[in-house]
């Protein structure tokens, strides 16, 4: 028969062997936990990551048009222009300039524009940019835009273009 023939070894003694193995077992644990919280790390960037990607992409969608919209504005005030030199009296022209700048609406409202036109409304140093100041006309609250110059746009919830006003001053 083959017997197995052991040595002598001076570390491995009534707990000395034991005292090694557990330190080894010990190290590898610390190593695992740290392999674990890198692997967590980084999987915790890579969704980070993904996140932010899907923001960037959202915001260029939402935005895309922003350039083609923002040259439009002129076209939407010349037609506004247009419209407020007709007069108030019906007749086929100013039918048809009102209904292409309804139609011009729409197609922009549907791309995330929003029209500012406050008139009547408080002032909103986020949206309506104020070029002077005049004495509140009577029932009108001191604060209020009285009259609209230009008219301001939100693309998207973002302003675009500030509305230029009037405002009524305090007393």
């Amino acid at each position: 028969m083959n017997q197995e023939h052991t040595e002598f070894d001076p570390e491995n003694t009534a707990n000395g062997g034991d005292d090694a193995h557990h330190d080894q077992i010990e190290a590898l644990r610390a190593e695992l936990e740290q392999v674990k919280a890198e692997s967590l790390r980084e999987r915790a960037d890579l969704d980070n990551q993904r996140k932010r990607v899907a923001r960037d992409i959202e915001q260029a969608r939402k935005f895309a048009n922003e350039k083609l919209l923002g040259d439009l504005l002129p076209v939407f005030d010349s037609l506004d222009a247009g419209l407020t030199a007709a007069g108030g009296e019906p007749n086929p022209l100013r039918e048809g300039m009102e209904l292409t700048y309804k139609q011009l609406l729409k197609v922009a409202a549907d791309n995330g524009l929003v029209l500012l036109d406050p008139a009547g409304q408080a002032f909103n140093p986020e949206h309506h940019q104020a070029i002077s100041q005049v004495p509140a006309p009577a029932g009108v609250a001191p604060g209020a835009v009285v009259t609209v110059f230009q008219k301001g746009y939100l693309l998207n919830e973002r302003l675009l273009r500030p509305a230029l006003v009037v405002v009524a001053q305090a007393d």
